[in-house]
């Protein structure tokens, strides 16, 4: 149970009497009890600086199964903050890691391909049965793919060759390609680019204008993808990535690009850092892969080291959706 400010506010009000009789008795705290004191004195430290990043800090955060946990101010996120320090959510992904042998990248196919596709397929559909966060998820990934749009409205996409990397569902790759751009968009997941063809074919069966060719999904890894590119995009893919694996995937796709490269990634900040962590406490049986956060200055430094520089760069952030967009031309 986590305690109001109110309450807490009371309970500091009480008479100093009363006090004062409990200091005749003397105890020695054990060695557990300093180390909870530990955890708490540096959760409510940790917790000052995430209310100072994130405003309004009194949310409802509902798990993929709908059950939700209160956040009540910064006491709140400090309780969590507790929490979180004596928390592993590791072990939760022991089982399905061993699965594929400890191969990290055939354990996230696994989930995209399973219950982490009626998860995903459903918080990047249309349907209303979904949750608060999950509608938060939604609405913080497709400002994001807005964005992208936005910056190639005044574009003429009529024949420019467009690398979709981790396409998902087709958010980006479908209107890209009703556009009028040559689209190549790849998936790790057979289930998710399958469902991103579907959706584009259902659009235009209903009227929408198809390129002059029509777009190509397959189901790839993205070290997989070849070719070369006007553009590449690769949208909410990094954050499956760990930063071992991340400056190979950024040189690889930008191998790819003959002009121009669009990333986003989660960026590692300490309120991000922890608000992760509070969300990692309660997984659901669909929640079971990593998530990385990358330092910006990291991934800056990949990308010039690919021959590219940073053009623009944009900020979703959500409740709970957080994604840096750069959109980088080549040196």
């Amino acid at each position: 149970m986590i305690a109001h400010a109110s309450t807490v506010s009371r309970v500091a009000r009480a008479p100093r009497a009363r006090a004062e009789r409990r200091q005749r008795t003397v105890v020695v705290p054990s060695a557990t009890d300093k180390t909870s004191s530990r955890i708490v004195a540096s959760s409510v430290a940790l917790s000052t600086l995430v209310a100072a990043n994130a405003a309004g800090a009194s949310e409802i955060a509902q798990t993929a199964e709908g059950a939700g946990v209160a956040v009540a101010g910064a006491l709140a996120i400090a309780g969590a903050g507790a929490a979180l320090v004596m928390t592993d959510p590791s072990k939760r992904r022991a089982s399905m890691m061993s699965e594929t042998g400890g191969d990290e990248a055939a354990s996230v196919k696994n989930y995209f391909d399973t219950t982490g596709f009626e998860r995903w397929n459903k918080i990047y559909g249309e349907t209303e049965d979904v949750n608060k966060v999950q509608l938060d998820i939604r609405n913080g990934h497709q400002q994001t793919v807005d964005k992208v749009l936005d910056w190639v409205k005044d574009d003429d996409m009529s024949g420019v060759t467009v690398c979709d990397a981790g396409c998902g569902t087709g958010s980006l790759a479908i209107p890209l390609a009703l556009k009028g751009a040559t689209v190549s968009a790849s998936d790790i997941s057979s289930s998710m680019v399958g469902e991103a063809e579907r959706r584009y074919n259902e659009l235009v069966s209903k009227g929408a204008s198809a390129p002059a060719t029509a777009p190509k999904f397959e189901a790839m890894g993205l070290e997989d993808a070849s070719g070369r590119y006007d553009l590449v995009t690769c949208i909410d893919v990094m954050i499956h990535y760990p930063k071992d694996r991340v400056d190979g995937m950024i040189n690889h796709l930008a191998s790819l690009s003959g002009k121009k490269l669009i990333i986003s990634f989660a960026p590692q900040t300490l309120a991000y850092l922890i608000l992760k962590r509070v969300g990692e406490l309660f997984p659901g049986p669909s929640k079971a892969t990593r998530a990385y956060l990358h330092d910006e200055a990291d991934v800056e430094a990949a990308l010039q080291a690919a021959g590219f520089r940073v053009k623009r760069r944009e900020m979703t952030a959500t409740s709970f959706y957080y994604s840096r967009l750069l959109e980088c031309e080549r040196i």
